[in-house]
Parts: C-alpha cells; structure tokens; sequence
C-alpha cells in the first residue's frame, strides 16, 4: 500500500472552503463507522474508536463529519471525549434530521420542533457553543422543505449554527434552499463508478459549494477490474484510487472516508497525495455506472454498507 510518511498528511488534497468562511482540507474523516452494528450502540472497541480519532487529527484532518443519528448520539460522544478542547482549526460537520427507533432503522423528522431539540442536543454532546456546520440530513417528505431550512436558518440567527448544508438533495432543494440561507456544503451519493449526481456536483462548483461524497467505493465488476487495474499500477489500494479520483472530479470536492482502523486510515490519507494521470482519470471516468437495486436502501444504510473502510 501507499505509505510514505513523509507525504502522510492530509494537507496534501490542498484545501477547500466552506462558505468563504472557513477553509479545511480536502480530505476529512467521517464518524459514523465508529458506533455498533447497524449504527446503533456503542463501538465494540470504544478504546479503538477514540484512538482514531486522535490518530485524524494527528494526520491534519480538520474537518469531522458526524451526525446525531449515528448511535444515536455515540459518534458525536466519542469526538468530544476523544477531542476536547478542540484544535483551533478543526471543523466539526454535525447533521439532524432522522428518528432512531433501533438498529439499521431511520425515520424522517425534519420537523421545526425535531430539528430545534437536534442541534440543542448535538450542542451538548460535541460541548459547543456553536456548530461550525450543521446540515439537513435528508428531506422530510411529511414536512415542508422550506420549514425544515428555516428553522436551521433561523438557528443561525440566534448564533447556535454558524453555517448550514444540506445532505442527500437535488439541485431543485439546493436553489430553494438557497432563497433562505447561504448554503455551503452538500452531501450526496457519489463515485467515480455511481455518478447520478454528476449535474450537483458541476452545480456546486458553479456556485462555491463545497461537494462531500459518501458511498466512494460504489462499483460494479466492470468498474472494480478497471480499478483494481490502476491500483495495481501505483502499488495502492483500491480504496485510495477511488479517493484520488474524486479529488481530481472537482476543486470543490471533500471526500470524508470513514474507518474504525488506524491502518485504514493511514491509508486513506496517503490518497491526498496520490495522482492519477489524465489517462487512468479517463479510464475511471468512463467505466459502466453502478447500477443501483430497483429497491434501494435507506441512504444511510447503504452508506453504512458501501462507505470505505
């Protein structure tokens, strides 16, 4: 695998900003791989999980993906006791919008009331005055979408959110989202090999939003024999192709693999400073997309399933 410690640093993806307010690096750290089965409970190794953690910031992440579904409410523990008092420029995303009724269950609320008691919940556990970036999680189909933005904006105004994003959302939410309150971040589905928001993406980079990938390992046979191909070829691993690749896609992309190992997350770091030349970003390019099950998962049980290590 890629190892070079000297260029083991996240550093090295160059950086990104976020609502012209905040700048981080292009390759964050995603939190939800550090609850139970089914993103419920606790870690099996809690030890473990505030050791990575740590092991981030060390490597110069300083952007931390997490939500208060995620346990519910163990990931955003776990990063404060492992964090706490924070480094001055670390950048905590943090998300509201879904119920937890038990193991791999998610149901919508994005209700006013819901989304209120969320940030006032996810203050406490991360020990916060103000969360830095608090995104949408999903649409509320039983809510209007305007209310749900609302309320978050409203949040702002009273200084518990500094900037707010939006997750799993079309253009159409973004623009609408957007008459409300700034938006600075979007997080969708994405990969070289599942490219149905392709259209969002070109849109975020119109705009200066910043793009937050999840599910980056999505691929097919096809796309995977091309991607074992060129991970053959630098001596690294599948996984830092697939991050590579998406940090080529556009300037405005901050891809956050998650992993409960150290040794995953070395590597997925070491994919800030590999490239890929013109001719293997083609090839990534223009492999068969995924085709997804006509019956598709809950987005975060299938970001669970897919998301790299």
């Amino acid at each position: 695998m890629t190892k070079n410690r000297k260029e083991l640093s996240a550093r090295a993806a160059g950086d990104v900003s976020l609502g012209g307010e905040i700048s981080v690096y292009r390759l964050g750290f995603g939190a939800m791989r550090l609850t139970g089965e089914g993103v419920w409970g606790p870690s099996k190794d809690r030890k473990g999980a505030l050791a990575v953690l740590r092991r981030a910031v060390e490597l110069g992440i300083n952007f931390i993906d997490t939500a208060d579904s995620y346990g519910p409410y163990v990931s955003e523990e776990l990063i404060a006791e492992a964090l706490f008092p924070y480094p001055v420029d670390l950048i905590i995303a943090t998300k509201g919008g879904w119920n937890r009724p038990g193991p791999n269950q998610w149901t919508h609320d994005a209700s006013p009331s819901h989304l209120r008691s969320a940030v006032e919940g996810s203050l406490k556990r991360l020990r916060l005055d103000r969360i830095d970036v608090y995104q949408l999680h999903i649409p509320d189909p039983a809510i209007s979408f305007e209310t749900s933005v609302e309320i978050l904006a409203q949040l702002r105004d009273e200084g518990k959110i500094r900037l707010v994003a939006l997750s799993n959302v079309t253009q159409e939410h973004i623009e609408r989202a957007r008459r409300i309150v700034p938006i600075v971040s979007v997080q969708n589905r994405y990969s070289f090999a599942d490219r149905e928001w392709d259209y969002v993406v070109d849109y975020c980079e119109r705009n200066e939003i910043a793009f937050i990938p999840w599910y980056p390992l999505g691929a097919g046979k096809v796309a995977g024999e091309v991607l074992s191909s060129i991970a053959e070829a630098h001596r690294a691993s599948p996984t830092q192709i697939a991050l590579a690749w998406l940090l080529r896609r556009s300037p405005i992309m901050l891809p956050i693999p998650g992993t409960s190992s150290i040794e995953h997350l070395e590597q997925n770091i070491a994919a800030a400073s590999l490239r890929l030349s013109e001719e293997e970003y083609e090839r990534l390019s223009a492999v068969p997309e995924l085709v997804m099950s006509p019956v598709t998962p809950s987005p975060e049980i299938a970001k669970g399933r897919g998301a790299t290590h």
